[in-house]
């Protein structure tokens, strides 16, 4: 018989029940016994052994379901080698409660800073094996994360949205896409929902460049422009700040986000009339889109399968079309960033679409 754990950890998002039964359903359908534990709110669950057993009622009729039947938290990477309140070991009762529950292996779905847990578990011992759970898509060793065509789908409807209201007021509008550190779902957003100017983390802009956007598209005739901004983006001025230097100015920071401070500039600059759009958690939240809903059924069952031939230590990701299997050690503490220079941009570019540089 096998003894399966399962948590998801990080923030949720689309598809990751659509994954996690689809790991179970190739495990029922090999014919071997199996015992599903399902740790809830992620590694809190694991660390302070609150878990369920699961039965196949649990996976039926969650396909097409958004956020995750387990319950999911945050609990950062550095901190767990420092004791909890109580003082409890938090790595060390990780490790009890799965020898406890005799376990062969944990299913852990989540992003970057969980992979870091994953990978330290790995080395403690722990046979595990992970799915890439991420609307950023900015885990290593895989070009496509579960969750992320799905929050692209929901950013692109807002612009779309937009798109009707900023013709119909002559305004200029900013939509603020999730994205702290990667630009990848604000980019494909952008051109799918034919923004004018697209603003990202790994390009730091120049408000003059925006502003010099804004207003050839103007002189040109057209009555509004649509940026897509991304969470993270960050102007030159700052990238070039130190790290203190920049900690010091984001603490006295005025602004909700970023996108307001970029609003402000270019009314004061052009004098037009501009309105920021937040969509938020709503990029998180839903169905799964049909994409979304194939590739993680396909992450799932091939991660059943390493699972029954004892494949341990790895990440289940997508390469060049093809599910392939990427050592933990080479996953964690990476991340995978949208390239200046890459054929992505630049054909965007060819498309007129400015990016503030």
């Amino acid at each position: 018989m096998k003894r399966i754990g399962m948590l998801t950890s990080g923030g949720d998002c689309q598809a990751l029940n659509a994954a996690m039964r689809g790991v179970v359903k190739c495990l029922s359908c090999s014919g071997e016994p199996v015992e599903i534990y399902g740790f809830l709110e992620g590694y809190k669950g694991l660390i302070y052994g609150n878990f369920r057993m699961l039965t196949g009622a649990d996976f039926s009729g969650i396909l097409t379901k958004g956020g995750t039947i387990l319950g999911s938290s945050r609990t950062p990477f550095k901190l767990m080698r420092e004791p909890d309140e109580n003082g409890l070991d938090k790595v060390e009762a990780m490790k009890q409660n799965y020898y406890k529950l005799r376990l062969d292996c944990l299913v852990i779905l989540g992003g970057n800073g969980t992979h870091k847990t994953a990978n330290m578990l790995r080395e403690e011992g722990l046979n595990v094996v992970t799915l890439p759970k991420t609307i950023d898509n900015d885990l290593w060793g895989t070009d496509m994360t579960f969750g992320f065509q799905s929050a692209v789908n929901i950013a692109t409807d807002c612009i779309d949205c937009i798109h009707t209201t900023a013709a119909s007021h002559g305004r200029v509008f900013i939509v603020e896409v999730m994205g702290h550190k990667v630009g990848y779902l604000t980019l494909n957003a952008g051109m799918a929902g034919g923004a004018d100017i697209i603003l990202i983390p790994e390009i730091p802009y120049d408000i003059k460049k925006v502003v010099d956007a804004i207003n050839k598209r103007s002189e040109r005739g057209s009555k509004f422009t649509i940026l897509a901004v991304a969470e993270g983006a960050i102007s030159k001025e700052d990238a070039a700040l130190s790290k203190k230097d920049y900690k010091k100015k984001m603490a006295e920071y005025k602004y909700p986000s970023v996108s307001y401070e970029i609003a402000e500039k270019i009314q004061k600059k052009t004098g037009l009339d501009v309105r920021v759009t937040v969509p938020g958690h709503t990029q998180r939240g839903g169905s799964p889109c049909p994409y979304d809903r194939v590739f993680a059924s396909r992450l799932g069952a091939q991660a059943g399968r390493m699972i029954l031939n004892g494949e341990y230590g790895f990440m289940v990701g997508y390469k060049n079309r093809e599910i392939v299997k990427v050592p933990l050690e080479d996953v964690a503490g990476k991340l995978k960033m949208v390239e200046p220079d890459s054929d992505i941009i630049q054909e965007a570019k060819m498309l007129g679409i400015s990016f503030g540089d």
